[in-house]
């Protein structure tokens, strides 16, 4: 099986050409190709299919083997595989996921996508839809008791469950312990992508991010959109936003009259293999 491993902002993950390749058990291989000692190493395995309801599909698995809607460095590393090894030639493509299709504008530098903006639709803050259990119309600095502690959460959906937690201080929070408690607790039916905030100021946050199924990433995309529009309905930020994960910048925009979100960022090719195992 050829391969390309491929990151965006450090969230990395293992593509596989789904036109040439066909894989019997994904979830499996996920686990397999994710170990970071026996295995190539990433956050999860995608795989790029053909698709009848849009230009191509995006088939997502964490490393634990879980099926995921959806992953905003994942997509955009999705649009430089299809740009810049020759399955299309258009800069506006659109990508068929678990949670919805997305559209995605390229901007092309020598012949190779650079820099992606994604459409990433419409956030959800319905709690039945995040789920999240909650008996508000929305999930807004609401309380949480998580392990003995009460924290405030905003609950977002961006094709897939998050919830954001406001910090004074990020860097020396013990996300491994924390993490899990959000992750399966019992207010989120599917489990929980959790996103731990220090707001810099109007235009500027910084988070860290707890990934349900991966554990802490260097970057999370949906949870940066999450973040920018949790930070907005609380009044804390302007409608663009500079999130700053450990593995770099995105730029969210929440756009209200068309009540869509942007994100801009990179992607990059780290390099290419055959699996034989």
């Amino acid at each position: 099986m050829k391969f390309t491993k491929m990151q965006g902002l450090g969230n990395d993950y293992v593509y596989v050409n789904g036109f040439e390749e066909k894989i019997e058990n994904p979830s499996e291989l996920a686990v397999k190709v994710s170990d970071r000692h026996f295995g190539i190493g990433s956050d999860g395995l995608i795989l790029i299919n053909p698709s009848k309801v849009a230009d191509f599909e995006m088939e997502m698995y964490n490393a634990d083997g879980s099926r995921s809607e959806m992953c905003g460095n994942g997509i955009r590393c999705v649009a430089k595989y299809v740009y810049d090894y020759g399955l299309t030639d258009k800069t506006q493509i659109s990508v068929e996921t678990l949670g919805g299709i997305k559209y995605l504008d390229l901007t092309i530098d020598n012949g190779k996508a650079v820099r992606i903006k994604v459409d990433m639709g419409k956030p959800i803050l319905e709690p039945a839809k995040i789920p999240v259990v909650s008996e508000g119309d929305i999930v807004l600095d609401e309380p949480i008791l998580v392990d003995g502690t009460e924290y405030r959460m905003t609950a977002v959906s961006m094709g897939n469950p998050h919830t954001v937690v406001y910090m004074d201080d990020i860097e020396h929070l013990e996300i491994e312990k924390t993490g899990p408690k959000f992750e399966n607790h019992e207010r989120f039916p599917n489990r929980v992508n959790a996103e731990f905030v220090k707001v810099l100021d109007r235009h500027t946050v910084q988070m860290r991010v707890w990934e349900r199924g991966s554990g802490e990433t260097l970057a999370c995309g949906t949870g940066a959109c999450a973040v920018a529009v949790a930070c907005i309905l609380n009044g804390l930020t302007e409608d663009k936003v500079t999130v700053k994960l450990l593995g770099g910048d995105l730029l969210i925009e929440w756009d209200k009259e068309k009540d869509t979100v942007y994100m801009t960022g990179p992607a990059e090719v780290v390099f290419e293999g055959e699996w034989n195992q």
